[in-house]
């Protein structure tokens, strides 16, 4: 019996890693919500691996244990590979944006969501799957009264901009052919400094190749934005996902390390980022913390306060 769990569960580590190992051979769609996950999955390996060890001590299961180390602190260093340099002392005055999908069906705390809104004091808020608050904009409106998305610029309520500032150019626009104008672009001058807020709702890796086009179309019209620019949104997958770690070597954007976890909400803070904040210079990330209150939703939201150089 010792010697039949003994393989069992050295077979289930053995597949868990080989999965997780065959991003490093090929990328392909089907592999993307493991490869998100590939420190806790890693992690599962090796307890796998050492309980197997209880029940028989032998090298298979400790080269395991090795392989699934291995993975572990390869996808932590790749956490840290695009991380942003810590914000200068000269960085100036700080702002505040607010991002956060608050989930489609999540009506019955479309009320509190706004409130929460109202008290944040952010000066810009994005919201994903913004229909709970639908009902609400009015209110809204009278602490930010300049908005893109849930009005004539779009039939639907999906994607969301406010601000307190009004908007020097806007635009909003399809990332591809799945869904429909969840990228949005607004230009407002932040006490005599023009900044770039981009909002991008992506669809989940797993749906066939549309995340990866999704982002092959992002990546060059954030290239073509000139000035100080910040991009929040819901991307679905963690940075180390490989489309991911392209999408931020070609375009320059960075990130806070550690990112707070925003996915599943009902593992806290040890869950995964798959909502982030990036940024790029001039425009100094200071800190980006998580919203401990999903208030309903799927996903945690973000408070990120940032700075423009001189």
């Amino acid at each position: 019996m010792r010697q039949t769990i003994y393989c069992v569960l050295c077979v289930l580590a053995t597949l868990l890693l080989v999965t997780l190992s065959a991003r490093y051979v090929i990328d392909i769609w089907l592999l993307a919500f493991f490869e998100s996950l590939q420190t806790h999955f890693s992690l599962f390996g090796i307890a796998l691996a050492l309980l197997a060890l209880l029940f028989r001590r032998h090298w298979y299961a400790v080269l395991v244990v090795v392989f699934g180390v291995g993975l572990a602190v390869h996808s932590v260093l790749m956490l840290g590979e695009y991380a942003a340099s810590p914000a200068t002392t000269d960085a100036g005055k700080s702002f505040t944006l607010l991002s956060f999908n608050i989930e489609n069906s999540n009506f019955e705390n479309g009320t509190r969501i706004a409130d929460f809104i109202l008290g944040s004091n952010a000066d810009v808020v994005e919201i994903f799957e913004a229909e709970p608050i639908k009902a609400e904009l009015q209110r809204i409106s009278d602490t930010y009264p300049y908005r893109i998305g849930c009005s004539d610029m779009a039939t639907d309520c999906d994607s969301l901009l406010l601000s307190k500032r009004p908007f020097q150019a806007q635009d909003m626009r399809s990332l591809g052919s799945l869904w429909r104008n969840r990228f949005i672009l607004a230009t407002i001058d932040m006490d005599g400094q023009p900044v770039n807020f981009v909002s991008a709702h992506l669809s989940k890796p797993y749906f066939d190749e549309f995340h990866a086009d999704e982002l092959s179309i992002l990546g060059p019209t954030l290239k073509n934005i000139q000035g100080p620019l910040i991009l929040a949104g819901d991307f679905n997958a963690s940075v180390i996902a490989p489309d991911m770690r392209d999408f931020l070597r070609d375009t320059g954007l960075r990130h806070v390390f550690p990112e707070p976890a925003t996915w599943p909400v009902v593992a806290g803070a040890y869950g995964i980022a798959i909502d982030h904040v990036f940024a790029r210079a001039p425009l100094q990330l200071i800190s980006v913390k998580q919203i401990p209150d999903a208030m309903g939703s799927n996903h945690f939201g973000l408070m990120t306060e940032f700075s423009v150089s001189k």
